[in-house]
C-alpha cells in the first residue's frame, strides 16, 4: 500500500470518527493528532482540512449526482470515502483524477459493503464526467 493510500486510509478514519462523535472535523484531526500516534504523513492533513474547508460543496454535489440515495442513507463509509474522492477531483490539482476514482474504490473494496465500489465508481465517474461544470 503506498504512503498516499495510507494517509486516504487515515483520514477516512479521522472522517468516520468525526462523524460517529459529532465532531468538526479538524478538532477530530486535532484529536488524533494528540492522543494517539499522530498521522505520519502530511497528505492525511491535507486531505481531512480539505474536506472539512469545501464540506458544504462536497455535499451538494455528492446530493445532486448520487441518483435516488440521500446523504444520511448512504453507508457512513462511502459518504466519508466520496467526500475524500470528491475532495481529490474537485479541489485538489494534485492527484489525477483517475487516481482519485480508483483509490475511493480500492477503500470501499476493503472497508464496506459488496455494493459499495459499484456506487463509488458510478457516483465519482459521473462527477467527473461533469467536472469543467462543477469545478468551474
Amino acid at each position: 500500500m503506498s504512503a498516499r493510500s495510507k494517509a486516504r486510509k487515515r483520514a477516512l478514519d479521522v472522517l468516520f470518527s468525526a462523524e460517529l462523535r459529532d465532531e468538526q472535523l479538524v478538532e477530530a484531526l486535532e484529536r488524533v493528532m494528540t492522543d494517539g500516534p499522530a498521522p505520519t504523513n502530511d497528505y492525511t492533513g491535507v486531505l481531512v482540512r480539505g474536506v472539512a474547508d469545501h464540506l458544504a460543496e462536497i455535499d451538494e454535489l455528492l446530493t445532486r449526482f448520487s441518483k435516488d440515495w440521500s446523504l444520511k442513507r448512504m453507508p457512513t463509509v462511502d459518504r466519508n470515502v466520496l467526500r475524500l474522492g470528491v475532495f481529490e477531483l474537485v479541489f485538489s490539482e494534485e492527484i489525477p483524477d483517475q487516481v482519485a476514482v480508483s483509490e475511493a474504490v480500492e477503500l470501499v473494496r476493503d472497508l464496506s459493503t459488496d455494493d459499495s465500489p459499484t456506487f463509488v465508481s458510478g457516483v465519482l465517474s459521473a462527477i467527473l464526467r461533469d467536472k469543467p461544470v462543477v469545478g468551474g
